[in-house]
């Protein structure tokens, strides 16, 4: 076992290349992140899954799936499940019947992806919904951060029931900002005691829970002047110290916009990846890179690159870091699909979804 493999990579199609097999056989290769054209239907995910497995069981298979607008996989018998609003719109109806859809919700999504082999969802949203921001909008629960915190624990436990870690994302709070973090830099000007009163909240409310947080490709500059995955003062001090975190610390997308300028200078993927290890994180995401770059050579670009960093000291492996790598594997035998098909325990939950 490697003693960090701290990247998270994506794939360009929907099986392994001989590059691809390279990549994953890399040390410093931890997982790996699907997309929608890694989708054909279930039969080619769980062979890409356990072909994926074959080069390192240890490999972590990732993938945004959400519900609503971000959500992967959806056909070929996939529930299509609802935008995280629908929840919070069902508790000011029923807070009682909310927490137990959410729970369903969890647990369907959860079981759905097992059975093709997906071993994590980078899921729920935490933001708030504050009405202000396209890119989170209904992909957030509830502008009330109690509210928020309630329906993520009880999808937590969804989750949970499926074997499945969870990802709180995007701290400390996406849904201020109007900008997409994807295209823009993001500033929320805000100071620290508003954060931590609303939007940050939940992270505190939930550390017994939370298995994994994503910080926010935002700059809060009254608290620090770089993006809150790159900042040590969010990530340790604040996430980890002041609100008790304890899990794994995931960078959102080093290709996104939000992670291009740092501290007012452009970076490369390679100094990025080291930015977010460096503030505390435990694993960094680079996406869409097979595809976006020429025989994806961005890609070993970031793999060769932190390995010359750490042989020259500019970054440290961190035995920590594998174990919270290592413990977002899912956990327990998952159903095969046609098992899941006639269980008891997922078709109630099927009929409790809104």
């Amino acid at each position: 076992m490697t003693l960090h493999a701290p990247i998270l990579l994506d794939i360009a199609g929907t099986s392994l290349s001989r590059a691809d097999r390279k990549r994953l056989k890399h040390p410093l290769t931890g997982g790996v992140i699907l997309f929608g054209r890694s989708w054909v239907d279930r039969a080619r995910l769980a062979d890409l899954c356990a072909d994926i497995k074959s080069v390192r069981e240890d490999l972590l298979i990732c993938v945004d799936h959400e519900g609503g607008r971000v959500q992967r996989f959806r056909t070929d018998g996939f529930t299509h499940l609802p935008p995280m609003r629908a929840f919070g719109e069902l508790w000011m109806q029923d807070a009682l019947a909310a927490t137990n859809a959410a729970t369903a919700a969890g647990f369907v999504l959860g079981a759905e992806l097992r059975a093709c082999g997906v071993d994590f969802s980078f899921t729920p949203v935490l933001d708030l919904d504050w009405g202000e921001s396209g890119v989170i909008g209904d992909r957030a629960f509830h502008k009330d951060a109690r509210v928020v915190t309630l329906l993520a624990k009880s999808l937590m436990h969804g989750l949970l029931r499926a074997g499945l870690a969870n990802c709180g994302k995007h701290f400390p709070g996406h849904g201020w900002v109007r900008a997409d973090s994807h295209t823009d830099i993001p500033v929320d000007e805000r100071g620290l005691d508003a954060i931590l009163a609303d939007d940050a909240a939940p992270y505190g409310w939930l550390n017994t829970v939370l298995t994994a947080v994503m910080p926010a490709h935002v700059v809060y500059p009254a608290v620090d002047d770089v993006p809150a995955g790159f900042s040590r003062r969010w990530v340790e001090d604040i996430l980890r110290r002041r609100l008790g975190f304890l899990g794994a610390v995931v960078s959102d997308d080093l290709s996104m916009e939000g992670a291009r300028q740092v501290g007012g200078r452009s970076v490369s993927f390679t100094q990025a990846g080291v930015l977010a290890l460096n503030a505390g994180c435990d694993l960094a995401l680079l996406c869409n890179q097979s595809v976006q770059s020429p025989d994806g050579q961005a890609v070993d670009e970031l793999l060769d690159g932190l390995a010359e960093a750490q042989l020259k000291g500019r970054w440290r492996p961190s035995e920590v870091s594998e174990a919270r790598r290592l413990a977002l594997l899912p956990r327990g035998k998952a159903l095969g699909w046609d098992a899941l098909m006639g269980d008891a325990a997922y078709m109630q939950a099927l009929d409790l979804l809104p």
